[in-house]
């Protein structure tokens, strides 16, 4: 039985190899584009009033890469499992943790934003129909459609209100990714170093 689950989970998972972090697109605030690519759809979000839970499933301890999962149905991201390297040093678990904190910090706020968007989106739909003395759906019960121009309405309306939000988030975003970028060059001169002095005493070593 443990072993289906194993299989079930490395099934809708892929790995990747261990190396830089993938740095996200901040958001700007004033594109509308870049401010619904992470949006999910009113349906997804209105039919979950709470995030999923996140896979357990960790890699084997020889595991070598990082594993990656299938877009969360909320936030869009995909999740990351991050590799643990045999012997960690303090200053890589500390990179490893903050990359981890920092993914889990996107996937609340994209989380959060997609149904806040979602909600506030069929609201203004229901409540543009009701003003014209109509309902959502026809007689035949399909949705009715509203224009481009009535909804770019509504889209500029959210980036106005959420201006300050979205500033905030890219602030924020190109904080950790700064951080995450000089920890990561911080580890690899360290790990450089260590390779060059253990060759330098592997070449020192009399040989008898």
């Amino acid at each position: 039985m443990a072993s289906r689950t194993t299989a079930a989970a490395v099934a809708c998972l892929t790995w990747r190899r261990f190396g830089p972090v993938a740095l996200h697109a901040p958001l700007r605030p004033h594109s509308l584009s870049a401010a619904s690519s992470r949006l999910c759809s009113s349906k997804q979000a209105t039919q979950q009033d709470k995030t999923p839970k996140r896979s357990a499933f960790r890699p084997a301890a020889n595991s070598t890469h990082d594993w990656i999962g299938p877009p969360n149905p909320l936030s869009n991201l995909r999740p990351i499992v991050y590799h643990v390297p045999e012997n960690e040093s303090e200053l890589e678990k500390r990179l490893r943790h903050l990359r981890q904190e920092t993914e889990d910090w996107n996937h609340d706020f994209w989380t959060k934003q997609n149904i806040t968007f979602s909600k506030e989106k069929d609201d203004y739909i229901t409540s543009h129909f009701k003003a014209k003395g109509l309902t959502v759906r026809d007689e035949q019960g399909r949705r009715r459609p509203l224009s481009s121009e009535e909804m770019a309405v509504f889209y500029k309306n959210f980036l106005d209100k959420n201006r300050t939000r979205h500033a905030n988030y890219n602030k924020e975003w190109y904080r950790r990714n700064f951080t995450i970028t000089l920890l990561m060059a911080r580890v690899a001169l360290n790990n450089m170093w260590r390779t060059v002095t253990h060759s330098s005493k592997k070449s020192s070593t009399p040989t008898t």
